[in-house]
């Protein structure tokens, strides 16, 4: 990790924390005129984003790969403020598409929110032959980041907000075997995906900079949304977080509207302004510690924002996705 890098991630003395709600940390925040895309903008912490950030007066694009559900979850807001677009982050085909579409209906973007993912999902392929939680959670978008670009660069102060998770502590990104050609572990899989969120964010700014675009990396904190599909009630019980009737117990969970507040704070916090390639919680800048330090409570592991595996990974995802330069 450079020094650099260590320097800037710490504490910024935000007004916020983890209490704090999305309604508390936009409050007074005036985005009319600016546009956003949310990926997941329909569901969970995507949902509250979208709502939030319409609410502040933003036009909001979010691709869907539930389009259905998307029209049902955004009713009172279709038209001018909400667009659903059609697409599926594990399909590289339909990424371009949705990227095209967004392409000839707007002229710049000024924020990029990427909260849709997945976690602990069974053994799945996709393309060709992807694991498929490091596809839905980094490959696409880190395809539909690269397609977007000259929206992003033409805000001239766009922001890019990557959703990783305290998850990232369960592994660094596995060089070896990054598919689980070896045996899948789905535990695993999830913290090498949020690993390379983090990955992502932080050689993305240090592209981006130069062209007025800032991203950011964040754990939104432990909230029960439709995230946990993938898990039984019996293995959630197990982990502590819900009681046999499925009541949150779990110490330090968020409500919907304290999850989404971090993400909001990274898009539109002037506290940020001049900053990126960092890692936020409790809408603040987390320390650094090593691989056997503590998974959330406001650090990140230094192997997610180390700079020279940050451009290792970048050069990965080009050659597996075939994303044109970007800067």
């Amino acid at each position: 990790m450079s020094i650099r890098t260590a320097v800037a991630q710490h504490p910024i003395n935000s007004p916020f924390s983890a209490a704090s709600t999305a309604e508390e940390v936009m409050a007074g925040v005036d985005l009319l005129g600016r546009t956003v895309v949310v990926t997941g903008g329909y569901s969970g912490l995507g949902l509250e984003t979208t709502l939030a950030l319409a609410a502040a007066g933003a036009r909001v694009i979010v691709p869907a790969r539930r389009p259905e559900a998307a029209r049902e979850a955004l009713a009172g807001l279709r038209g001018a403020a909400c667009e659903i677009v059609p697409m599926d982050l594990t399909d590289l085909g339909s990424v371009r598409a949705a990227a095209a579409r967004i392409r000839e209906s707007v002229d710049r973007l000024d924020f990029f929110m990427a909260v849709a993912g997945v976690m602990a999902t069974p053994e799945r392929r996709v393309g060709p032959g992807w694991e498929y939680q490091l596809a839905a959670n980094h490959f696409g978008h880190f395809a539909l980041v690269s397609e977007l670009y000259p929206l992003l660069r033409d805000a001239q102060g766009a922001r890019v907000v990557v959703y990783s998770s305290s998850g990232h502590g369960i592994t660094d990104f596995r060089w070896h075997d990054p598919h689980f050609r070896g045996g899948y572990d789905r535990w695993q899989a999830y913290g090498q995906a949020k690993t390379a969120n983090v990955l992502f964010a932080v050689h993305l700014d240090a592209l981006g900079r130069d062209d007025g675009i800032r991203a950011f990396a964040l754990h939104p904190g432990s909230i029960i949304t439709g995230l946990q599909r993938d898990l039984t009630r019996g293995e959630q019980v197990a982990l502590g977080w819900v009681d046999p009737q499925g009541t949150v117990i779990g110490e330090g969970f968020k409500s919907p509207s304290q999850g989404a507040a971090t993400g909001l704070w990274a898009a539109t916090s002037p506290l940020l302004a001049g900053r990126g390639g960092l890692y936020l919680e409790d809408c603040e800048v987390a320390r650094v510690t090593g691989e056997d330090g503590p998974m959330d409570d406001g650090w990140v592991r230094s192997y997610a924002v180390d700079r020279a595996s940050a451009a290792r990974l970048w050069e990965l995802s080009v050659a597996a996705t075939g994303a044109g330069p970007i800067g």
